[in-house]
């Protein structure tokens, strides 16, 4: 025996025959004391000196007053402890089925109404809300290349664009300099290669040495790298390859700039608009592939242990079908629910991206006789789900596993037989009784 940490209890540690072992040292210390003082007394009531009997026998009442006190507590411990260690550890964790007593006149007066088990092929349903949303790598947000003024805006919300397709036209002051900078760097180039040219030569004829001729080939080799700078600024300010081309060749100067589609797709939103002054990297719309789809579905924590077993998902709004292919390891504090996210191929269906769905989850059985009954049979009690299965004495309280739940059915595992009845109205009645019951 241990005090517990809490005021005013105590835990039992030791084993029974512990107890038991420690409370029979007590009675055989007891039982010496009482055997030494009665021939004592009695050897006074013989002399005739009753007041040293009383005496003495007083003195041995409160003598043994803390023994027998111990010797009953004691006999309480090794009760308790008995008791605490003969109970099995499953009744303690696992709920038992209850039996409880109605009458038909109660039920009639409470509206218990009754529906039958029935056996399932062992797969189950699992429906919960989700959201559609565009996969992350099929994303691309447009941005404006240099900073300028947004001339024309070619494009409108949901309509479908193809990869290179024009989108918005710039103004932009940076795009001439980045192209005058182009042809000083073109310039230096020639100059560079013309000169290295014309110092091969000449250490061909002996004239120069050839330590010019390696700052020659240092300088020409710089000023090619310049240029490719100066090309990839320009790449990089939305000109392709043949506008580059044209710009070297006829070295003519534009302020206008298109931007293109990267990816053929969907606008989704647009971000700029007509007349806008903006910054370079300013978004301008927002484009996506929109197949495949993703469906973010949010799975009640109690449910997920079920996500294992699902082998594909169904959209009733848009008939199609998916599969899982990541489950959440983090929970969301406000709704205590876990993301799962389902990949769909709609192909010209209704998904859109924003749009809420109901899914349902087809979870695939565990190979263990599973059943299926109405979903408002289901109660909850002291953190057990529960059905109440009707008996001649009234109702047995019989715990059950659930599997799966759709907002007519629930699969469930536990101690049931087809053709069973349950009840499914009148359950306040039911719970109640329960309660009191388990009193």
């Amino acid at each position: 025996m241990r005090l517990s940490p809490h005021p005013g209890k105590i835990s039992v540690v030791a084993a029974p025959e512990h107890a038991v072992a420690a409370v029979a040292r007590v009675a055989f210390g007891v039982c010496r004391f009482v055997s030494r003082t009665i021939p004592l007394a009695s050897t006074a009531e013989a002399d005739g000196r009753p007041e040293k009997r009383r005496f003495m026998i007083n003195h041995m009442r409160r003598a043994l007053a803390p023994f027998l006190r111990l010797i009953a507590f004691g006999g309480l411990l090794t009760f308790g402890a008995a008791a605490t260690q003969g109970a099995p550890a499953e009744n303690q964790n696992s709920p038992q089925p209850i039996l409880v007593k109605i009458t038909e006149d109660q039920m009639r007066v409470a509206g218990v109404e009754t529906q039958p088990v029935e056996s399932e092929s062992g797969t189950g349903e699992l429906v919960v809300p989700g959201v559609v949303a565009v996969p992350p790598p099929q994303l691309r947000i447009v941005a404006t290349p240099a900073a300028g003024l947004v001339e024309t805006l070619l494009v409108a919300v949901d309509e479908d664009v193809k990869q290179g397709a024009p989108i918005a036209t710039l103004k932009s002051s940076e795009l001439v300099e980045a192209q005058r900078a182009f042809l000083h760097a073109v310039s230096d180039a020639n100059l560079a290669a013309e000169k290295l040219r014309r110092d091969e030569q000449l250490f061909k004829e002996h004239i120069i040495a050839e330590r010019r001729l390696i700052v020659t080939r240092a300088e020409a080799s710089q000023a090619r790298s310049a240029l490719e700078e100066r090309r990839q600024i320009l790449a990089l300010a939305g000109m392709t390859d043949q506008e580059i081309e044209a710009l070297q060749r006829d070295r003519k100067l534009v302020s206008s700039l298109v931007v293109r589609a990267p990816i053929a797709g969907t606008i989704l939103q647009r971000h700029g608009t007509t007349g806008e002054r903006v910054q370079a990297s300013a978004p301008l719309v927002t484009i996506a592939r929109l197949d495949p789809m993703w469906v973010n579905l949010q799975v009640p924590l109690g449910r997920a242990a079920a996500l294992d077993n699902v082998d594909r998902v169904h959209l009733p709004s848009a008939g199609v079908d998916g599969r899982l292919i990541r489950i959440g390891h983090t929970v969301d504090a406000a709704t205590q629910s876990i993301t799962a996210v389902a990949e769909f191929r709609p192909g010209r269906s209704s998904l859109r991206p924003g749009q809420a769905v109901q899914a349902i989850m087809r979870v695939a059985g565990s190979g263990v006789a599973q059943w299926r009954v109405s979903a408002d049979a289901l109660v909850n009690f002291k953190n057990h789900n529960w059905v109440f299965v009707r008996t001649p004495e009234g109702f047995v309280a019989t715990p059950v596993t659930l599997l799966s739940e759709t907002p007519q059915y629930a699969s469930v595992q536990g101690a049931l037989k087809a053709g069973e009845r349950v009840a499914t109205r009148g359950l306040l009645t039911l719970l109640a009784e329960l309660a009191e019951a388990e009193r």
